[in-house]
């Protein structure tokens, strides 16, 4: 009888704690699936995004100064990052030219990405025999004339080290992420006034230090150079995209996530394949990526009432053996002195 009762007594203990554990474990299962139907349709978006903004540039041929066709994340590789402001007032006679060129490179082998910002305002040697160019001129007058192609190959032969890849955005998507983000927390580096997307003159204003800023604001930082020169400009800039990618990769970023692919992906073009986005953003969530800024040096050199910048031949060579390096591949200027510049940056992403 009082094995019966015993029994009886553990198979209801037994009910109860089962009865707990369901009501326990369903929500938290409820919760399981949503968040991987949440992200099966962000994946699914993000293909959408990335196959509607992927651009066969060089008929999908690797560099000419690639002696083998590479693939991230197998192989370190080079990115150049192309800024165009696409408005109706600066687009109107076509193609817009660069408004920003940031150049980086991806060290697979110790996790680290390395950039410079070339000045838009830079000097040099355009050559497009498809339209009978050929010049010196401002650099972001390749995009003008040849688009992402012929900016990348610029950059190539002023550098002398292969671009493999190339990501151009313009400013609406830039304000859009910014917005989708609720702001972004930057160190101000300087206070300054400027005009806003709507070329409103005086109409944004900034004290330096820390604060969050919103898309207009962001934006107004990355676009004045008139306080300095366009090398602190692209610092700026730097200081900007280090600050998005800490405030996208935060826990609380994941319900924005969907807002900020429509942003990107009505706003972007690059050759690189979703597959290839996805082993670099694999790679990124699964290593502590360190980014380090290098800084190229130059003169304002003015010709004939029309401001352009010259760029130092010896920091360009040093900065290029840099990237060489990055990419294990031969340094283009053997006799270049190593890269110095005590003012460069090295950070780690934030976890």
């Amino acid at each position: 009888m009082e094995n019966g009762f015993n029994g009886r007594n553990r198979a209801s203990k037994y009910k109860r704690r089962r009865r707990i554990l369901y009501w326990i474990l369903i929500p938290f299962l409820l919760l399981i699936l949503v968040g991987v139907g949440y992200g099966t349709y962000l994946f699914s978006k993000t293909k959408l995004a990335a196959d509607n903004s992927f651009d066969d540039v060089r008929n999908g041929q690797a560099s000419t100064l690639r002696t083998k066709d590479i693939e991230p994340i197998k192989d370190s590789f080079s990115v150049l990052v192309i800024g165009v402001d696409t408005s109706e007032k600066r687009s109107s006679d076509g193609r817009p030219r660069s408004d920003s060129l940031i150049l980086a490179t991806f060290n697979v082998k110790d996790a680290r990405v390395e950039m410079t910002s070339i000045p838009r305002d830079s000097y040099v040697h355009i050559d497009y025999p498809k339209k009978n160019i050929d010049t010196y001129t401002k650099i972001n007058a390749a995009h003008a004339y040849g688009g992402p192609e012929l900016t990348m190959k610029t950059v190539e032969e002023k550098f002398q080290i292969p671009i493999d890849y190339y990501v151009r955005f313009d400013f609406d998507a830039f304000l859009k992420i910014v917005n989708a983000l609720d702001g972004i927390d930057v160190d101000v580096p300087v206070s300054f006034t400027e005009q806003n997307s709507k070329d409103e003159a005086d109409a944004i204003s900034l004290k330096k230090g820390k604060q969050r800023l919103d898309a207009e604001e962001a934006l107004a930082l990355a676009r004045t150079r008139h306080i300095d020169n366009d090398i602190e400009r692209g610092k700026r800039q730097q200081l900007i995209i280090k600050a998005i990618v800490d405030e996208a990769t935060k826990i609380t970023s994941i319900n924005k996530y969907s807002s900020i692919i429509d942003a990107v992906g009505d706003n972007m073009k690059t050759n690189l394949s979703f597959n290839q986005m996805i082993s670099i953003a694999k790679f990124s969530m699964t290593n502590n990526i360190k980014m380090k800024s290098l800084n190229l040096k130059g003169t304002d050199a003015p010709q004939n009432g029309v401001y352009y910048y010259q760029l130092d031949e010896n920091s360009v060579e040093s900065v290029a053996n840099k990237f060489a390096s990055e990419l294990n591949i031969s340094k283009p200027f053997p006799n270049a002195l190593p890269y110095k510049d005590s003012k460069s940056s090295s950070t780690a992403d934030s976890e």
